[in-house]
This record gives structure tokens, sequence and C-alpha cells, in this order.
């Protein structure tokens, strides 16, 4: 868990945490408590690097982990004749 804390920080990761803290502190202030549970959320994704905040969202990540193989197979067409 402290690797996962402590490594491979970038600009959406600290991002998220930023602004969920913000959110967080802004909730407060103003006595809108389910702000706090929104602005936890986001800032822990920022923080334990899930969700979005690691980049598992991005269409090139996921591509990444997925290798397709392109394995070509004949295709066999039959000829069907009305009567």
């Amino acid at each position: 868990m402290k690797t996962r804390i402590l490594t491979n920080w970038n600009f959406t990761r600290a991002l998220y945490v930023l602004m969920g803290t913000l959110v967080i502190i802004q909730s407060v202030v103003n006595k809108q408590w389910f702000g706090v549970a929104f602005g936890c959320y986001f800032a822990s994704m920022g923080l334990f690097a899930f969700g979005c905040a690691s980049g598992s969202c991005v269409s090139n990540a996921s591509a990444k982990h997925h290798k397709v193989d392109n394995i070509e197979e004949e295709v066999v067409f039959e000829e069907l004749k009305s009567k």
C-alpha cells in the first residue's frame, strides 16, 4: 500500500487529490455533508491510484492490457439459390 501511494504520481493524480481536498474544505465550510463524501471519493482516487486517476479510463492504457491476436481465418461462403 505504501508503494502504491508513494510511486507513479502524475498530473492527473495530483489534480484529483487537490480538487478532492478543495471540495472537502468547501463542503465543510458550507455544511454540505454530502459534498464531503464526494470530495473524499475523488481525493482517495488520486491518493490510492484507482479508477480514472490511475489512467485506466484512457483508451490507450486499456488497449495496452488487452492484446488481440490478428489471426486470419479463411471464410467459406455458401451460395443460396432461390426458386
